[in-house]
């Protein structure tokens, strides 16, 4: 084995798809990317971490509502150039031509050329770690969409494909929720 500087160890265990999050303040739609994204547990209930930096914080802190919306790999250009300007004055919507779709619990857009949207509400916000914990209202995939592999970043600026899926779901029947 070979010593890992301590500072890159979250690059070991950085977490599941990179996703976009929009937001609304009622005047404006913004989208930015997000890289640590996180399922609490079975339950719809979800965390991200973002903070003051981020331009879309403000809208995200007052109005408690987002969508997470879930890009598959043939977008990843689309979702680095999302992640490296800023909505203060962008119009990311329009400068990456995202077609917005109206959800039916949050004002925030779906995002049409995504795989998967889920419409958020905020339940807590941890400051001392920037972690927003939201609880899903709805979910909406797009069964027609031919690329369903996801992107995982991995920190350094390379990011991971989804790969082949195995399928254990027999092997763990116990363990897995009603309906699952």
């Amino acid at each position: 084995m070979q010593t890992l500087p301590l500072n890159q160890a979250f690059t070991l265990i950085e977490p599941g798809p990179v996703t976009l999050v929009t937001t609304s303040d009622g005047r404006n739609d913004n989208v930015m990317t997000i890289t640590w994204t996180m399922v609490m547990d079975f339950s719809p209930i979800f965390a991200i971490t973002t903070g003051r930096w981020n331009h879309s914080w403000t809208a995200l802190r007052d109005t408690r509502e987002c969508v997470i919306a879930i890009p598959p790999v043939d977008m990843i250009d689309t979702v680095i150039g999302i992640g490296t300007c800023s909505g203060v004055d962008t119009d990311k919507f329009r400068k990456f031509g995202l077609t917005r779709a109206r959800g039916g619990y949050v004002r925030p857009p779906l995002i049409r050329e995504c795989l998967a949207n889920i419409e958020c509400r905020v339940i807590d916000i941890v400051e001392r770690h920037s972690i927003v914990v939201l609880e899903g209202l709805a979910a909406w995939i797009d069964p027609k969409r031919e690329e369903r592999r996801t992107l995982h970043a991995v920190g350094d600026g390379t990011f991971i494909v989804d790969g082949e899926r195995f399928d254990r779901k027999e092997a763990m029947r116990s363990k897995l929720p009603d309906g699952v």
